[in-house]
């Protein structure tokens, strides 16, 4: 069994019900074991021109490896109606694995933990509430270090310190 932490989000249709059948079909996955956060309404990074997400995190205890893990949230995403348009652009549905325990991967088609995980505040504020503790394996803070330094940073942006 591995645990994984994955980032769910949607900004397109009903975004709710899309992350709660994510959420579900995750559940279904062998020897799965689920701890889902609140969802919380964020603007769009990136590609600002588009709605508002719904983003979410799952802790999950799953009997696949992270490639297999990979492979089965993209064909629930592909379940769910997903279909893959512009790069950081709307969908009804997005799981990204931000984490695989305290695995370090980059393959040609996995990067984990996230490369960009500690820059979105989307991602870190619900894993706060699931995970608040798990420790980044190569940047060695934890869930909750990473959220108040990036708070502090965009804080400090915001006051024009830099």
């Amino acid at each position: 069994m591995i645990e994984y932490l994955i980032s769910v989000g949607a900004n397109v249709g009903d975004r709710a019900a899309s992350i709660d059948r994510a959420v579900a079909a995750i559940a279904r996955l062998p020897g799965a074991e689920v701890t889902a956060s609140p969802l919380l309404e964020t603007r769009p990074m990136y590609v600002t021109e588009q709605p508002n997400f719904l983003n979410g995190a799952v802790r999950a205890r799953v009997a696949l490896d992270p490639e297999a893990m990979l492979q089965a949230l993209l064909a629930i995403e592909r379940q769910l109606g997903r279909e893959r348009g512009r790069r950081f652009g709307p969908r009804t549905i997005d799981l990204d694995i931000v984490a695989a325990g305290d695995r370090v991967i980059d393959s040609p088609t996995l990067t984990i933990p996230h490369p960009r995980m500690q820059e979105r505040e989307f991602v870190l504020a619900p894993l706060a509430a699931i995970a608040p503790q798990w420790r980044h394996p190569t940047l060695g803070a934890t869930v909750v270090e990473l959220l108040d330094a990036l708070r502090d940073a965009e804080r400090g942006a915001a006051a024009g310190v830099s």
